[in-house]
Order: C-alpha cells, then sequence, then structure tokens
C-alpha cells in the first residue's frame, strides 16, 4: 500500500468512528460536552481570531467568500463547513484546501482519548456520550490549532447558541437570511430561530447581517444594543448597487462599510450570490475594524476566484446541467429566482431527492413554476424519502404528466438527460446528499477517463 493510500484509508476510519456516534441530524441542544472536551485539550479555539457564520441560507457560500478574501490579504486561514459532499476532509480546509488525509488522521488519534474521556464522564452522569458533531467540532478546532491558523471563519452546524461551534468566540457574528428551517429544534417562528442563531453574539463583536424578516432583525438589533459593539444590516449600511449576469457569473458594485467597489467580476450565478458577496466583504471589513477600504486589487482577485461547489454549480453546458443544494422552501425559491432571471428560464427538468425532516410539501411548491418535469429519486442517505413516497407528494402537487422516477441518482440523471429538450436544463437539487452522489459519480468518471 503507497503512503498516500495508507493515510486515505486512515482518513476513512476518522469518519467511521464519528459515524459510531449518534448522527449529525439528531444534534443535542447542549454545549458543556464540547467545552469540557475542548477545555481539556487546552482550548484549541482560543489560539486565532474567528469568523463566525449563521443563518438559515447562503452560510457556506458567505463562509466560503470570507475565508477567500482574508486568504488573499494574506492570513493563514482555516474554513469549517458543514456538510460535506463527498468526503469529510472538505469541512476542514486550511489556506483553501481541504485538510490533509495524514494531518487528520493524526490530530484525530491525538484527542480520541479525550473524546474517550469525555464520554466516559458522560455515560456516567446518565447522559449520552459526544454526538457525531459535537465531537467533529472538537477535530476541527484542534486540526486548526494544528496548523496553525490566523483566522478561522467557522460555519455554525444549526442554530447557534447551543451549537457546537459556540465554544469559540467570533469577532464579527455573520447572519445570513434566516427563515424556517429545521423547526422541530429551532422554533416555529422566524422570531423564535433568530434568538437561537443570535446566541453567536459575544460581548463586544461586530454584527454583520443580510437583510432579514422584520421579527429576526428585530432580535439581533436588540441582541447586538445589549452585548456587542455594533450591528450593520444590508440595505441599511450596505448593498449590492447592480448586477449584471453573464455566462460565466456575473458582475456587480457594491457599497459596503467603508466605501464603493465597482465592477467586481463573481464565478457564481444567482443575483442572491452577489448579496452573499457583500456580506462576506462587510464582514472582512468589521474583522479589520471597518475603517479602511480593502485593497482593491486583492478584493478583485480574491471575489473572481471564489467558489462554492453544489450552489447552482454549472457541471455541464450540453445539456446545461445544475447542481443546486437547495433543501428547504427558502433555499428552493432563492434557485427558482436564480433559474428564470440568470438561465433565462429554459425548459428545465428537475432531479430531486429530499430527506425525511425535511418540509419536501415547501420545497416542491417553490420549484413548481422552474420546472416542466421531475425526476423523483432516493439519494445514497439513509435519511432520504423513498421514491414511491416522493413521487406521491409530487404527484399531488405537480399531477401524474409531469413526474417521473428513478431508483439513484444515476439512473435519475441519465432519464434527466433523455427528457431534456435540446435548448433545455436539468437541475439536481432538493438535498445535499443528492448533490454530493451526483458531484461523486462525476469525478468517478473522469479518474476513469484519465
Amino acid at each position: 500500500m503507497s503512503t498516500e493510500s495508507y493515510w486515505a484509508t486512515k482518513a476513512d476510519e476518522v469518519m467511521d468512528a464519528l459515524l459510531t456516534r449518534i448522527p449529525e441530524n439528531k444534534l443535542r441542544p447542549r454545549l458543556e460536552p464540547t467545552r469540557r472536551a475542548v477545555e481539556l485539550l487546552g482550548d484549541p479555539q482560543k489560539s486565532y481570531r474567528v469568523i463566525h457564520v449563521t443563518g438559515t441560507n447562503g452560510k457556506t457560500t458567505t463562509t466560503r467568500i470570507i475565508e477567500r478574501i482574508l486568504r488573499e490579504l494574506g492570513l493563514r486561514t482555516g474554513r469549517f463547513t458543514s456538510p460535506h459532499l463527498v468526503r469529510l476532509n472538505e469541512r476542514m480546509a486550511i489556506d483553501g484546501e481541504p485538510v490533509g488525509d495524514q494531518q487528520l488522521a493524526e490530530v484525530w488519534a491525538d484527542i480520541e482519548p479525550i473524546l474517550d474521556m469525555v464520554d466516559a464522564e458522560l455515560i456516567a452522569a446518565g447522559d449520552t456520550k459526544l454526538t457525531f458533531f459535537e465531537a467533529l467540532a472538537v477535530l476541527g478546532f484542534a486540526v486548526f490549532a494544528d496548523a496553525p491558523v490566523d483566522v478561522l471563519v467557522l460555519e455554525v452546524g444549526m442554530g447557534g447558541e447551543w451549537d457546537s461551534t459556540n465554544v469559540a468566540d467570533g469577532d464579527v457574528a455573520v447572519f445570513t437570511p434566516i427563515s424556517i428551517d429545521h423547526a422541530e429544534r429551532l422554533g416555529n417562528t422566524v422570531a423564535e430561530i433568530a434568538k437561537t442563531k443570535s446566541g453567536i453574539i459575544k460581548p463586544g463583536a461586530i454584527v454583520v447581517s443580510s437583510e432579514q424578516p422584520a421579527e429576526a432583525l428585530a432580535v439581533l438589533e436588540q441582541k447586538s444594543a445589549e452585548i456587542a459593539e455594533r450591528i450593520a444590516v444590508y440595505g441599511r449600511d450596505f448593498e449590492v448597487l447592480d448586477v449584471v449576469p453573464d455566462v460565466a457569473g456575473q458582475r456587480f458594485s457594491v457599497k459596503t462599510l467603508t466605501s464603493d467597489y465597482r465592477e467586481l467580476f463573481l464565478p457564481l450565478h444567482g443575483e442572491y450570490q452577489a448579496e452573499n458577496a457583500a456580506l462576506a466583504i462587510s464582514a472582512v471589513e468589521a474583522f479589520f475594524g471597518a475603517s479602511n477600504r480593502l485593497f482593491d486589487d486583492v478584493l478583485r482577485v480574491a471575489i473572481a476566484d471564489s467558489t462554492s461547489p453544489g450552489r447552482l454549480q454549472v457541471v455541464s453546458r450540453k445539456p446545461l446541467t445544475i447542481l443546486d443544494a437547495a433543501h428547504n422552501p427558502g433555499g428552493a425559491a432563492s434557485l427558482a429566482r436564480a433559474m428564470k432571471k440568470t438561465f433565462k428560464a429554459p425548459k428545465t427538468v428537475a432531479v430531486i431527492s429530499i430527506l425525511n425532516d425535511k418540509d419536501a410539501h415547501g420545497l416542491l411548491e417553490a420549484l413548481n413554476e422552474t420546472a416542466e418535469t421531475f425526476v423523483v429519486t432516493k439519494s445514497t442517505s439513509p435519511r432520504a424519502i423513498e421514491v414511491h413516497e416522493l413521487e406521491k407528494l409530487a404527484v399531488e402537487i405537480f399531477g401524474a404528466n409531469r413526474v417521473r422516477s428513478a431508483s439513484g441518482p444515476h439512473s435519475a440523471l441519465e432519464l434527466a438527460k433523455e427528457l431534456v429538450a435540446e435548448d433545455g436544463a436539468i437541475v439536481v437539487t432538493g438535498s445535499i446528499t443528492l448533490v454530493g452522489d451526483v458531484l461523486k459519480n462525476i469525478q468517478l468518471k473522469v479518474e476513469d477517463e484519465e
């Protein structure tokens, strides 16, 4: 076995070990076990500065753009996002690259005895051991301390107040649009969800928020007034001035906390991505004190090199094939707007799989005018809705003549290619795992051809 294969195997064993724990979708509303673990490790999350990102949609893209700007400014960066599309390593990036298999495995070996100790304490107290995400967060903090990094751009897993990432104290707290998702854990109203997410605001932090529903903004402004240094809000303190889409992405101008930046090129589709970029730029300005304009050439390079896999990602032009990890009604509505405005509403075949804890009805309804035909399938996630159940729901919403089914992602995509018109498009959406399945198949095909 080659050295590369050996460490790849060891990294896979890390994922296997994490999967023995309470799964990621069963997050516990608790913070003390994570805090206990990082304390025993010497609080690695305190060895670098932090920009903390939460919200309902757009968190990962915003996190990635913030990190890319910071890296172009010469800082050694860490980036923590979730979930991954293909491999666990994607969640922890150092200077923009997924953590190496060897470093991942070695850091895991270092922290595993501590995790076992905390597990034993929890079980002795009649509680459950560290969950998948709690152990993952501890691993991430240790990986970034081991690197070491100057600054970590840290995406919340779920919520904020009791999310495992909240053992870190962000210098800047960033809020992408807040809407209803994970209602069973975060709350049944936008205000309740905003209250949970506002838990990442720490004393003295600067808060930077995208445009929010009035009830969410009221919560963020109240919490900010109590403990933050200040709050900056999209539409009041910064905003996108204009957007011109093109085949490779879009050009936009933006007013930020310090000044205006004109004619920036962003290689991402969807007008909302320009708003994510405006949020990211303003977050970086806040990180540096929001007193000085960023170097124009640095910002242009960083924005032009920004990526967001699985978010309106064009993977083929013939036929036009777009991957979008929208998995709630808000994300689906953004996808629908992008298909109309950016891609000029081509005749679309949508390939869809949805997880069983999501608002499948709301998600499908949001896509009603986006696609002519829906191919329902089941991703490799054990939480994916069975094909016959999703098909039944889709038929109720769209009618039988607009719905087809396929047993898995590969056969669904092949069926979509048969159904799509010459001037049409294929959109793969509904769950992050479905997008990951399709991306993995594309990667395997490329490797076979090499």
